[in-house]
């Protein structure tokens, strides 16, 4: 991602990607878009978009006593521990899955 677009992505407005890869399925697949909110509160098992590893990942979080970890839908991916919630840079609030109207989910 450029700086610019990791610019953009950091504001205070909801912003929208599509989902790539397999990661996140079977709840979405490659294709689907997705809004984000950055300053959207953030608890256990939200979506959300995180900057880990030198690059910004789209998982669910999982918060397990005083660790955090960013978990992936499917199982064929790994479970990756993340020292804090300083790392979130979004919650996922709905996702858009064709181009009917009626095909949005919102998630809280």
């Amino acid at each position: 991602m450029s700086d610019q677009a990791q610019s953009q992505c950091e504001g205070n407005e909801p912003y929208a990607l599509m989902v790539l890869g397999d990661s996140m399925l079977p709840e979405f697949k490659e294709g689907d878009i997705i809004i984000i909110e950055p300053s959207g509160v953030i608890a256990n098992e939200s979506y959300v978009i995180a900057y880990h590893n030198d690059e910004y990942i789209f998982r669910q979080l999982i918060i397990d006593d005083d660790k955090f970890y960013l978990k992936p839908l499917n199982e064929s991916y790994a479970m990756e521990e993340i020292s804090g919630l300083d790392v979130i840079k979004g919650k996922i609030t709905q996702k858009k899955f064709s181009s009917k109207r009626k095909d949005i989910k919102f998630y809280a």
